[in-house]
């Protein structure tokens, strides 16, 4: 019998002691971890072939550069600054795995060089499967700190960077992580709980709700559609609405913060492109759509966990 990974992650929570050495473990965007100054922050992605790319269509480059950006996200979502890497891939045996580690480096290579963050080492093998490749990136907390996925309160005003759905028609191979703009906002204004969109709107934000322990109200006019998610919808049937609740590898940020906040950032505005889509609430989750509300599943990619 098959268990998400997310009750795989709960198992893992109870089963790991607490130390003093780690200000937030596993359940977020990044670990943090203590040291005077700043925090250091660290986050790994593993992709594998045929489940979050496809080597022969999009070739090693393309898998290098989403390999590098997906885990700059998670950064993101912490408000950090990311600082270096380390890479393991475990290439598919055969005369050509010397050019594809070669391509897929120049891939890593060019997100890297884009963010300023060192690629200081790793691994590497071979087998008789599809390509695997695992990046580890570190980072640092800036001034502000960062921000968890545990610090939502009802009242809170929800927040996300960017259209949302249909990143499969290509937009999820060369995501554009969000280092920027959750820094400057979080020193902008003081952001209660993040995460990035990886999963999808409905299933990130209610991570942030379980970590938070409040739920949330959205309204289904205000939250941004991307022309991708209006293609893809006429293709599967699904409303546009749709792709954009539940698709995964937006790679966009969805934020909480106070009122106050929110009106001071509605205002003034310092990165463009922000909508507010709801609001927390003290639990459950639910969509508003055409004056009529019900309740909003939180549907979206999970790896499975025999």
């Amino acid at each position: 019998m098959a268990a998400g990974e997310f009750e795989f992650i709960r198992w893992l929570r109870g089963r790991i002691p607490p130390d003093s050495r780690v200000v937030l473990g596993p359940g977020d965007d990044c670990a943090v971890l203590a040291r005077p100054g700043s925090d250091v922050l660290i986050t790994t992605d593993v992709l594998t072939e045929g489940v979050d790319f496809r080597l022969a269509e999009v070739g090693g480059r393309a898998v290098g550069r989403k390999a590098m950006a997906v885990n700059l996200s998670d950064i993101a979502a912490m408000a950090g600054r990311p600082t270096a890497a380390v890479v393991g891939l475990v290439l598919p045996a055969g005369p050509g795995s010397r050019a594809l580690a070669e391509d897929i480096f120049l891939g890593i290579e060019e997100v890297a060089k884009q963010f300023d963050v060192a690629v200081v080492g790793g691994d590497t093998n071979a087998w008789d499967g599809g390509l695997v490749i695992s990046v580890s990136v570190m980072g640092e907390t800036t001034g502000t700190g960062a921000v968890p996925r545990s610090g939502a309160k009802p009242g809170d005003w929800i927040f996300v960077t960017g259209p949302l759905g249909g990143s499969i028609l290509g937009r999820h191979l060369n995501p554009t992580p969000r280092i920027e703009a959750a820094r400057l906002l979080h020193q902008f204004v003081r952001l209660t709980a993040m995460a990035d969109i990886s999963d999808g709107l409905a299933a990130d934000l209610n991570h942030i709700l379980e970590e938070s322990g409040c739920g949330a109200e959205l309204v289904a006019e205000a939250i941004p559609i991307h022309a991708d998610a209006v293609r893809l919808g006429a293709r599967t049937q699904r409303s546009a609405l749709d792709h954009a609740l539940h698709d995964g590898e937006d790679f966009e940020l969805v934020f909480t913060l106070s009122p106050e906040g929110g009106e001071k950032l509605s205002k003034e505005m310092p990165w463009p492109g922000l909508f507010k889509i709801g609001d927390c609430t003290k639990s459950g989750l639910t969509l508003i759509e055409k004056g009529a509300s019900r309740a909003l599943q939180p549907r979206g990619w999970s790896h499975e966990v025999v």
